[in-house]
């Protein structure tokens, strides 16, 4: 199967070359497969080199790999391109590679180079600080619903329940087995390898304490006064709020704040915890745990829908948020500094969601969207990225 980024990186190579193309995403979504089948479908000679490796390589690497790539593209006299992976994990490496891009540029040769990441954190911080105006920004998100359909014929309901992990899909018939691989192939290699090796995290277990929390509570709002009290040797909002953001950033659980007309409440905003991969909770919990029609089970669907609005959202401008008011809330608010549709998500028939109608009341110029029964099927919704929904209602 290809994803969507495949074509799009593919067509970039193809142009004159122009810009640094940098493939960004969580671990296990693809980046690799991505780059080299872009890659190969050009007809260009290719260079692959990781910095994935148990100690993390100096810079002289991307100097070697440069090297590699020209003496490749010396012997097919032709252009050529250069995928290096995973490589933040390089210390100095967003220099090295300006400094080697500049010198190429000044000096007509057609090294066309591909950068994967897994953290996008990480990898924004070396472009802001030394790549600005070089490169291009391809998101590979968790793997959506439609693509784990195509790919593996799965439905909505395995869906929900085993997210969006391709590498793990062929395991599903053994639960514990999925779980296990879930949590120690990919979570935490994740926490390990992303977040505490590659930042300063001076509480590693409160940020896994907090990774916890905010799976067993994903769809919820939880206030840091009440993460504080849930967690042991917390410090304080400050560090949970950073914390919460290196998750963000590796591509695990995520913050939502509070929606208000053209801004969002940071500052003293109980944030909405949510997963952006519901893998992340069942594989916890236990996926014999959530039945279907259960409460736990609305949690689910709920985080699935948060999951898939954060996931698609970033590459049009769209923001994911919640919204409340007194006792009148609702799920999720989809939004850019001019538009916004608040969604509800529903689980069972009933009656229409009080929380929409305050919202509408408060914002009469926003859009209203009720996800499950009477309104939009789940499956249609999880089919059509955020921005489609900014006008729906």
């Amino acid at each position: 199967m290809f994803r969507a980024q495949v074509e799009t990186l593919r067509c970039r190579l193809l142009e004159p070359r122009k810009f640094i193309q940098i493939v960004a995403g969580p671990r296990q979504v693809g980046k690799t497969t991505i780059a080299r089948q872009a890659a190969e479908a050009t007809g260009l000679p290719v260079h692959y080199a990781s910095a994935d490796g148990p100690a993390p390589p100096g810079a002289a690497w991307i100097e070697q790999q440069w090297d590699t790539a020209h003496a490749v593209g010396r012997a097919a006299g032709a252009g050529h391109v250069l995928i290096l992976d995973e490589v933040q994990k390089a210390p100095g490496w967003s220099e090295a590679i300006k400094s080697r891009w500049d010198d190429d540029t000044r000096h007509g040769r057609d090294t066309k180079v591909v950068v994967l990441g897994s953290s996008p954190l990480l990898v924004q911080r070396g472009l802001t600080e030394s790549l600005a105006g070089r490169f291009e920004l391809i998101r590979a998100p968790h793997w959506s619903y439609t693509e784990m359909r195509e790919a593996f014929d799965w439905d909505i309901e395995r869906y929900v329940r085993f997210g969006g992990y391709p590498g793990a899909a062929a395991l599903v018939s053994d639960p514990e087995r999925w779980a296990a691989y879930v949590r120690d192939a990919l979570v935490e290699t994740t926490l390990s390898r992303d977040v505490l090796l590659m930042s300063r995290v001076d509480k590693p277990a409160l940020l896994r304490q907090l990774f916890d929390l905010a799976c067993a509570y994903s769809g919820r709002e939880l206030s840091y006064t009440k993460m504080l009290g849930q967690l042991q040797d917390a410090g304080n909002a400050t560090t949970l709020a950073h914390y919460l953001a290196l998750l963000e950033g590796a591509g695990l659980v995520a913050g939502l704040q509070k929606y208000a007309g053209e801004v969002v409440r940071q500052r003293g905003s109980s944030p909405k915890l949510a997963v952006l991969n519901t893998a992340l909770v069942t594989s916890r919990a236990g996926v014999g745990t959530i039945p279907t029609g259960t409460e736990a089970w609305g949690h689910l669907v709920e985080s699935c829908v948060g999951a898939h609005l954060l996931n698609t959202a970033a590459p049009d401008g769209v923001r994911g948020s919640w919204w409340r008011e007194g006792h009148d809330e609702v799920d999720f608010v989809v939004h850019t500094a001019t538009r916004a549709t608040a969604i509800e998500v529903k689980t069972a028939p009933g009656g229409r969601a009080r929380g929409l109608d305050r919202f509408l009341a408060s914002f009469p110029r926003a859009h209203t969207l009720l996800v499950g029964p009477g309104g939009v099927a789940l499956e249609d919704f999880l089919s059509r990225p955020a921005c489609s929904w900014l006008d729906a209602g």
